[in-house]
């Protein structure tokens, strides 16, 4: 007894040892080393921030129903960016589809090299009128405020487009000439579809274009997201969920509600609806083994503990990453009822009662698959499932790319303080209709974001700070002054 006794406790301290040993020298420092930080362009500040504020007051919202849509606002836009940016007007191409989705070519030296696109759009989501009055500005106004500037498209997606432009007028002002062709592209409707881009992508691909890389929006620099690292997190997003989204309905005779049967409609509905909350799809851990393969070095030993012994403690990791809403939406599939209908009267039976779930697909999971476990878990013939406004699947981009190593670059030129990595995105991109154009696509707007800014994207008080847009046009800059010289090398 005392033999087994001692080969278990010799194989424990063994095995601790090769625990700690890899949690100290499995993760390196593998980030981009600065050796000359970004030399920063000279900006009028005053005078960019009314165009971006002015920008914001035009209301360019985005509307399901095609017939809806404000034509005179993006009109407006139209000649705002016209009137506020007129080299890139001058010296540029510029093309409209689906009637305001807009594509800003300027023409490089070289036809050998790709070409680069950057991507935003211009529209915005409508205000919910019942939550109008909790904005503490305007959500039109554009205001400034202690350092802030307010109003609904200055996170998602003003920003990109006016501060992309900012950093074209600048980079023209200059007199460069670009060797590489360089395109801009604007949705228009992004968020009620993107049939916008869905246009642009098939011009490109009729002209045979093929890119370098293409940026849209996505990730950001976060604060506090990352558990354990004190310092800030660029997350540059290489792939994002596809959607689709799933009806769920049931039939049935209707009636008076004073003589129900044994099952109504609702309550049938309500059980499939329960049973899928409850059987959750199978999570994966291959994003965030990738992200810590990239920040590992930083955290602390507990954190790195885990990670570097994935063969041992992934169950665990899994476990731990499903408690927060936020992280287990990046480790699986996830599906969220959206849409309910019933009767229209509250005693009469519904003769149908329906149910809309939008599935947000992790990467590598099949439509076919989603299907059969949806399937499988209601496990009742009365619950009929249809599909409806799928999404592609998205390709993962690879973090040895000319792109991404740009994207770092830059992003560590302006502050060698922020550590890179890659992520998944959870929300869609118009990028997602661009993948048959390059195979290297890269989410990210250089700002910062907490956990409480993350919710003011489509939500309450949309505000971003006036250092990060001044950032955000450097960045651009970056990126657009580096990418047109024609080098694929990243100093």
């Amino acid at each position: 007894m005392k033999k087994i006794l001692l080969a278990f406790v010799i194989l424990l301290v063994m095995l601790s040892a090769l625990l700690f040993y890899r949690a100290n020298t499995f993760f390196e420092n593998n980030q981009y080393q600065v050796r000359e930080p970004l030399i920063p362009i000279t900006l009028d500040n005053d005078a960019v921030l009314e165009r971006f504020t002015k920008a914001l007051q035009i209301p360019t919202i985005s509307n399901e129903n095609k017939r809806n849509i404000d034509d005179l606002a993006f009109q407006k836009f139209h000649q705002y960016l016209a009137d506020s940016f007129p080299l890139v007007h001058e010296k540029t191409e510029v093309q409209k589809f689906a009637k305001y989705s807009l594509i800003y070519h300027l023409k490089g030296q070289n036809p050998q090299l790709k070409p680069v696109l950057f991507v935003g759009h211009i529209d915005v989501i409508p205000i919910n009128k019942d939550t109008q009055t909790r904005w503490q500005q305007p959500p039109f106004s554009g205001s400034v405020k202690d350092g802030v500037i307010w109003g609904r498209g200055a996170l998602d997606n003003k920003i990109s487009v006016m501060a992309l432009m900012e950093s074209m007028e600048q980079f023209l002002a200059q007199n460069k000439v670009a060797q590489r062709d360089i395109y801009f592209a604007f949705g228009h409707d992004k968020e009620s579809g993107g049939e916008g881009a869905k246009t642009i992508a098939a011009y490109f691909a009729a002209q045979n274009i093929q890119f370098e890389f293409i940026l849209d929006e996505g990730g950001a620099v976060t604060k506090g997201i990352i558990p354990g690292t004190t310092h800030p997190v660029a997350l540059v997003g290489v792939a994002e969920k596809s959607f689709v989204n799933i009806t769920l309905k049931v039939a049935g005779q209707g009636g008076h509600s004073s003589q129900p049967p044994l099952a109504t409609t609702a309550a049938i509905l309500a059980k499939a609806i329960v049973n899928l909350e409850n059987q959750p799809f199978t999570a994966h851990i291959h994003f965030f083994d990738l992200m810590f393969q990239n920040i590992g070095y930083a955290l602390p030993l507990s954190n790195r503990l885990a990670m570097a012994n994935l063969w041992l403690f992934e169950p665990l990791v899994l476990d731990r990453l499903l408690e927060q809403a936020n992280s287990a939406a990046s480790v699986r599939t996830t599906a969220a009822v959206t849409m309910l209908q019933g009767s229209y009267k509250s005693n009469v039976l519904p003769t149908q009662a329906t149910a809309v779930m939008n599935v947000r697909i992790y990467p590598g999971d099949t439509l076919e698959g989603i299907l059969s476990h949806i399937q499988q878990t209601i496990n009742d013939p009365r619950v009929i499932v249809s599909t409806e406004v799928a999404s592609e699947e998205s390709l993962i981009s690879s973090t040895q790319s000319f792109g991404f190593k740009l994207i770092e670059s830059t992003i560590r030129r302006m502050d060698d303080n922020i550590i890179v990595s890659p992520y998944l995105v959870q929300g869609a991109t118009d990028s997602r209709h661009y993948q048959k154009l390059t195979d290297n696509i890269y989410r990210f707007i250089m700002l910062t974001l907490d956990s409480n800014s993350y919710r003011q994207i489509h939500g309450l008080n949309e505000q971003v700070r006036v250092q990060d847009y001044l950032n955000a046009i450097q960045f651009y800059y970056g990126m657009l002054d580096q990418s047109a010289s024609g080098s694929t090398l990243v100093d």
